[in-house]
This record gives C-alpha cells, structure tokens and sequence, in this order.
C-alpha cells in the first residue's frame, strides 16, 4: 500500500471512530440541563486561568461557526452560567466568563458524562492503547512531522 493510500485509510478508520464515539457519547449525555455543545463550552472555559477568555479565543477551542458560538454564548448568559463583558484592552473584543453556577453545573455534568467516555473508550482500549491515541492525536493536530 503506498503512503498516500495508506494515509487515506488511516483518516478513513479515524475519522469514523470520531463519528461512532460522538454518536455513542452524544446519546448517552447524562444531562438534561446542558447540550454536548454547552457543555463544551463551560468545558473549555474551566480549563482557562480565571475560567475566562475572548469570544475569538475561545471559537479556537469549538466545533462550531463564530455565529453559533455567539448565539450559544447568549443563551448561557441569559441562565446564568457565563458572563460576558467588552475587553478593557480592546473595545470590540468581549470576554467571556465561567460564572459559579455555571461551573457547578460544568462539574456535575462532568462526572456522568466522565463515566461514559471511561465506558466507551476506555472500556475499549488498554491503558498503553490509550497513551498511544492520546499521543497519536495531539501529533496529528499539532501537524507535527514525522
């Protein structure tokens, strides 16, 4: 197999293990209270110093296209799980901000939803199997060559 075909196959078999697990981890969701792509959003902020980052920043770590970012953004400040407020160092820029509601509820939400990954990919994998995804995965999205 040349390398090329060899590098469709792979994208081929990753890409549609993306696509079962998603569909897996979507429909088992432990949450009435936040979609997949809430969470995500309350996620990525979490994970930022002072649970906080701009709106262009933040799209970085999304799936999703600036609008519906911007729309989902609303909607969580209208429940009170993030804040939003203009950038102090730029006037167009808006930052965006976990509040101490929405990280609770990021954090209850994070323990059932922990469970299903652990069941699905790591009821799946070895531990050795899942140390060479993870580092296979980050070698792909930081393009890093070989």
């Amino acid at each position: 197999m040349s390398n090329s075909a060899a590098a469709v196959t792979a994208w081929e078999a990753l890409f549609r293990a993306q696509v079962s697990v998603m569909r897996y981890l979507n429909a088992d969701f432990p949450s009435g209270d936040l979609s997949l792509n809430e969470y995500d959003v309350l996620f990525n902020l979490s994970r930022q110093p002072s649970r906080r980052l701009r709106i262009r920043d933040l799209n970085q770590h999304l799936l999703l296209t600036q609008p519906s970012v911007s729309r989902l953004i609303d909607r969580l400040a209208g429940r009170g799980l993030v804040t939003k407020t203009q950038d102090a160092d730029d006037a167009r820029g808006i930052i965006v901000e976990l509040s101490d509601d929405g990280y609770e509820l990021f954090r209850q939400v994070a323990r059932g939803h922990i469970t299903s990954i652990n069941r699905r990919v790591g009821g799946t994998l070895t531990p050795d199997e899942l140390r060479t995804l993870a580092e296979l995965c980050d070698k792909l999205r930081l393009g890093e060559p070989t």
